[in-house]
């Protein structure tokens, strides 16, 4: 083989391409594992239909499927596979009991039956691909442990000798059967993980890779019609983009000097309350200040519907619906039952690296939290989701709800130190009425005001009144007043 050390051969999965740093060593012998409904079947596939489109020969090679099964799975994809060779060693001759052979009998001699049958037929197809499916029945076939890796090791051989690229499938039922990661190249082990409430989660995770460098640990994938999507996790200092840091008004002057003159680009801004505070009005205000300079932006939601959200925006001015028919401005409704975290981070990729979206507003971080396994690793996700961000030189607006009305309040996760500015908002009584507080409690970018603030959210805007000097305790949600502060005057379509 004279193949270049550099050379690649894709694996027909742009994100798995990605993971493993430009595709396969070419004239390899891979393993692929995972359980039942793993997506091998799909993978191999997918490998072979991108041969084809490269004008390679490739050969399906099964053990355990009829061509018939494979042409239903390639048919719920929308695929077309009769540019393929399939050879079927399940078929109705080898299962004749008067044949001469039998699968379920290898012969005596160093390599049985079923292996001879396959370099066979390799010599007449002369594939450029190969996958192998499954070594289950292989394992089956060889009766022991050592003609199996035998069986194995020849075909690895043979298989190199001819110039194949080839993927041996395996569904791990021989959970001890550790030694074909030593004969492989490589080994992809995909996982299926199934979840209390809510859909599947699939992860794949690159075991082994001789030669080459690749992105260890575990990545998100999909399967869905059309296939196999892998989401490679985002590490961040793999994406810098040169911007020059402005500062931006909110659209509201008050909020504006609370924050010390507006949103920095390349930041991020956390805004933390209770419910039905005004988290999502005061971060469209936003939004759609920066929609109105022209930027595009992104606005990721996951707590309410749109028909909602689109009626409540217009209900206080804020009318969003021309930014989002001329494509200035994509909404997307997330459900984070149905959502992989590596596929939220990949929708931010592409909306930033395709989109060029400048604004991103993420409502809320308490649902996001709901698709992820553990607190611990929302915050290894967050915090490699705005460093990118902000290395892209977006503007990201964040939502975290906070549990309790008036009085004490907590949160699912502690994001403050995550972000570079923080906006807490906080109910308190005072005259009879529920009233509203805002504070910015923390800016990196620039010196922001320490006081704390009446606000109020109506359709004539985003309204903040004088510093509440003559309270303490307003961030308790239990004050005791001991100045003149005068309170704002109530609008009659004030949104209380």
């Amino acid at each position: 083989m004279n193949t270049a050390a550099h050379a690649r051969i894709s694996t027909g999965i742009a994100g798995l391409d990605d993971i493993l740093g430009g595709g396969l060593t070419p004239q390899r012998v891979y393993l692929v594992e995972g359980s039942p409904g793993a997506g091998k079947t799909t993978l191999g596939l997918q490998f072979l239909l991108d041969g084809v489109a490269r004008g390679e020969a490739g050969l399906y090679i099964t053990l355990s499927e009829t061509t018939d099964e494979l042409k239903a799975v390639a048919a719920s994809h929308g695929w077309n596979i009769d540019a393929l060779s399939i050879f079927e060693l399940a078929g109705d001759t080898e299962l004749d009991p008067d044949s001469e052979q039998s699968i379920f009998h290898p012969s005596e001699v160093e390599l049985g039956e079923t292996t001879r049958n396959v370099m066979d037929h390799v010599d007449a197809v002369k594939p450029v691909r190969v996958v192998f499916d499954s070594l289950s029945e292989m394992r089956l076939l060889a009766q022991n442990p050592l003609r199996y890796r035998r069986q194995i090791l020849a075909l690895k051989q043979f298989f190199s000798a001819r110039a194949c690229t080839v993927l041996l499938l395996d569904d791990k039922t021989s959970q001890s059967d550790q030694h074909l990661h030593s004969i492989a190249h490589g080994v992809i082990s995909l996982e299926q993980i199934a979840k209390e409430f809510g859909t599947e989660r699939r992860r794949v995770n690159i075991i082994k890779m001789r030669g080459i460098r690749f992105r260890g640990g575990y990545h998100d994938y999909t399967l869905d019609t059309g296939g196999i999507t892998m989401y490679p996790r985002m590490v961040a200092a793999e994406h810098n983009r040169d911007f020059t840091p402005m500062v931006r008004s909110t659209g509201s002057e008050g909020f504006d000097a609370l924050l010390g003159g507006g949103l920095v680009r390349g930041t991020n801004t956390l805004f933390v309350g209770p419910s039905g505070i005004g988290k999502t009005t005061l971060a469209t205000r936003c939004l759609l200040s920066a929609l109105e300079r022209g930027e595009k932006a992104a606005f990721y939601l996951f707590d309410e519907g749109l028909g909602t959200f689109f009626a409540r925006s217009t209900a206080l001015g804020l009318e969003l619906r021309p930014y989002t028919d001329n494509g200035q401005l994509r909404i997307h409704h997330i459900d984070p039952a149905e959502l992989a975290p590596g596929q939220f981070a990949q929708m931010l990729r592409d909306a930033v690296e395709k989109d060029r979206v400048d604004f991103v507003v993420i409502d809320s971080l308490n649902a996001y939290l709901q698709a992820m396994p553990g607190e611990q690793f929302l915050l290894l996700q967050m915090h490699e989701l705005l460093s990118y961000l902000n290395q892209q030189g977006v503007t990201t607006v964040m939502v975290l709800g906070q549990h309790g009305m008036v009085g004490e309040v907590r949160s699912d996760v502690d994001m403050s130190y995550l972000s570079d500015g923080t906006v807490m908002m906080r109910f308190f009584e005072s005259n009879g009425r529920l009233r509203r507080a805002i504070t910015v409690v923390k800016s990196r970018a620039a010196e922001h005001a320490l006081s704390i603030h009446e606000l109020q959210l109506n359709r004539e805007g985003i309204r903040v009144g004088a510093a509440l000097e003559g309270f303490e305790g307003v961030l308790t949600g239990l004050p005791s007043y001991r100045g003149s502060t005068p309170m704002m005057a109530v609008l009659p379509n004030e949104n209380s």
